[in-house]
């Protein structure tokens, strides 16, 4: 390809791209848009319905759980596609866009059940091993101790289970579903390379996007970055180094949870 071919293919889909009736016209961008976000809505809400409760619980109690990761991460190696062709293809494409759900769904899971079941796992033990101390019940300390020093390893697999998601549900157009694929598909079969170039633009600045929001809900939710800082944090003065300055070789833990019911 020329530098003339490849500056002629920018303004071309700089053109398609800013072309009012492709953002506002049927099944326009705005459209397939509308309809790539509902999918990945779907599929991720049903994905930690399904593998949340699941990987916390198996992490919490410590059995079973590397059976049910190694089971899940086996689904890796099976294609998402072919798995999207035969629901297609059996009773459950009769129903819409359930076949490609739950294809999306199986290929979500792998991250979502592993970083969380492994962030539960990797708890802090000092800081687990007081909270029983103190008379913690199993659940209080899933709750208030396990789940918050395991939210940013959670968070990392919802925002990565997320972005595969809006890659992945570009298939879904192959078997006549909606969503931003269906830009790229239309773009093939016209032989409008300006449409799949912007088609594939509009995926990758949809999943960076989810990934940002991602982002800045884990900043503001984090429950350890939302904790309430003691007297000794606040004044800055020499008494509080005891709690800001980690141990010699090793990095600073984070406090202890408080006592139930205090």
């Amino acid at each position: 390809m020329t530098a003339v071919d490849f500056l002629s293919y920018v303004t071309d889909t700089f053109s398609w791209l800013t072309t009012g009736a492709h953002w506002t016209e049927e099944g326009g961008i705005l459209q397939r848009l509308g309809e790539h976000l509902y999918l990945t809505g779907v599929c991720l809400a049903i994905t930690c319905v399904l593998a949340l409760p699941l990987a916390l619980w198996l992490g919490h109690i410590g059995r079973g759980g590397a059976l049910a990761v190694n089971i899940s991460n086996a689904g890796r190696a099976v294609p998402t596609f072919a798995v999207l062709v035969l629901l297609s293809m059996g009773p459950l494409g009769r129903y819409g866009d359930w076949a490609t759900i739950v294809a999306l769904v199986l290929f979500a899971l792998p991250p979502l059940l592993t970083n969380a079941y492994t962030g539960v796992r990797e708890a802090d033990r000092d800081v687990v091993e007081a909270a029983k101390g103190m008379g913690m019940t199993g659940g209080q300390l899933l709750r208030q101790v396990e789940l918050p020093l395991a939210f940013p390893l959670i968070m990392t697999g919802i925002q990565t289970a997320a972005v595969q998601l809006v890659a992945t549900a570009t298939l879904a157009a192959l078997p006549g579903g909606g969503g931003l694929g269906r830009l790229i598909t239309a773009g093939f079969g016209n032989y409008r390379t300006a449409q799949v170039v912007a088609g594939a633009l509009l995926v990758a600045a949809l999943a960076l996007l989810v990934e940002g929001v991602l982002k800045l809900v884990e900043r503001r939710a984090d429950p350890m970055r939302r904790r309430p800082t003691g007297p000794a944090e606040d004044t800055g003065g020499a008494g509080d180094t005891g709690n800001t300055t980690a141990p010699p070789g090793g990095r600073a833990r984070r406090p202890a949870p408080a006592r139930p019911g205090t």
